[in-house]
């Protein structure tokens, strides 16, 4: 039929841009951008949603959802989007918002808009330019060198990345899956000065995400004094950009990343300079929402259960990344939980 060859002229189109054979250098940076995904089935409102402008990222009453988009957790990103749109009552009513680094040649970014696009013909969203350049100067060594890509520092910008018609928005890592609707996490209500929402876990040593230097200084070690502060994972929050804009939270936690370099207050990436601004002031979040920790540790990755209590979101934070032990024929027993979103073209399923 002319759709039938309409879809393999536009295939065939996107192997040649996207799949052909480049120098080495590239292809080592493009590997994961180059594999091949399946187009996932569409996915339609239950009659009680209401109906946003296709393709509007400005509709009104749309559920707004940030991530960042890269040749590396590429696999990741299209599982997530997958998982999303498949638990959702109004899956057309979600709009993805793309972080793409600005030094990705335009040739690739482009590869990256049309991976997703090939596989969700129908999905409302923007990619957007971050100037990873520009904040790689702030970023000092962690302890593990994936948590020092720029790209994850994207999340500290989303409020001038994304449009001012976007007031509120989910972020979510790549390497997670929804087994909820993402409109209930996004419904979390943000009262009073309340900037973010996260799950909150006070019984972690919050005292070891930062150094002694830190906790020897006498005017540094008051920036927690009268805040009940605790660690949240920055992998699933809801934010409100309205308020983060009029706050100018993104100088505040450039701020901590400049004294950071200045001398050494804390070790692990990203996280710390949201604990800084944020801990002990945001919005509560059920834990169900953020199953973490499913990756093991820093440094080994080993398998991990599942914390207690239900389960509305499973995140592969830490080494371990259930692609890549699937791939290598290790995964751990919670990894056949993320297998069925995998939409790499040509993946059998786990054997139960």
């Amino acid at each position: 039929t002319p759709m039938q060859r309409q879809k393999l002229l536009l295939l065939l189109l996107f192997h040649l841009l996207c799949i052909s054979p480049t120098t080495n250098a590239a292809a080592a940076k493009m590997a994961a951008a180059r594999q091949r995904f399946r187009e996932a089935p569409k996915f339609y409102n239950s009659p009680d949603c209401h109906s946003i402008a296709s393709a509007d990222i400005c509709s009104a009453g749309a559920v707004h959802v940030a991530m960042t988009l890269d040749a590396a957790y590429l696999r990741g990103s299209m599982a997530a989007i997958f998982s999303a749109l498949q638990h959702s009552s109004c899956p057309e009513n979600i709009c993805f918002h793309f972080a793409v680094a600005a030094s990705v040649a335009p040739a690739d970014r482009i590869c990256l808009r049309r991976a997703v696009a090939a596989s969700f013909p129908y999905l409302c969203f923007g990619v957007y330019a971050f100037d990873d350049a520009a904040i790689a100067g702030l970023i000092s060594t962690s302890i593990r060198s994936a948590l020092d890509r720029p790209l994850n520092y994207a999340r500290n910008y989303l409020a001038e990345l994304l449009p001012p018609c976007v007031r509120k928005v989910v972020y979510l890592d790549s390497d997670l899956v929804l087994v909820d609707d993402v409109a209930k996490l996004a419904a979390t209500p943000l009262d009073g000065d309340a900037v973010l929402a996260a799950p909150e876990y006070c019984n972690a040593n919050f005292t070891s995400y930062f150094t002694p230097t830190f906790w020897a200084n006498p005017t540094l070690s008051l920036t927690f004094e009268g805040r009940r502060a605790c660690y949240f994972n920055t992998g699933v929050m809801v934010i409100d950009l309205k308020k983060w804009r009029e706050g100018d939270y993104t100088t505040k936690i450039v701020e901590w990343m400049e004294l950071q370099k200045r001398m050494r207050i804390y070790e692990l990436g990203s996280l710390p300079p949201f604990l800084l601004v944020f801990a002990g002031r945001i919005a509560p979040v059920d834990h169900r929402w953020n199953q973490h920790g499913l990756g093991g540790d820093n440094f080994r990755g080993l398998c991990r259960g599942l914390h207690p209590g239900q389960v509305s979101l499973l995140h592969w934070s830490g080494k371990g990344k259930p692609w890549v032990r699937l791939d290598a024929n290790r995964p751990c027993p919670l990894d056949a939980l993320w297998a069925p979103y995998d939409l790499l073209d040509g993946r059998f399923a786990i054997e139960s």
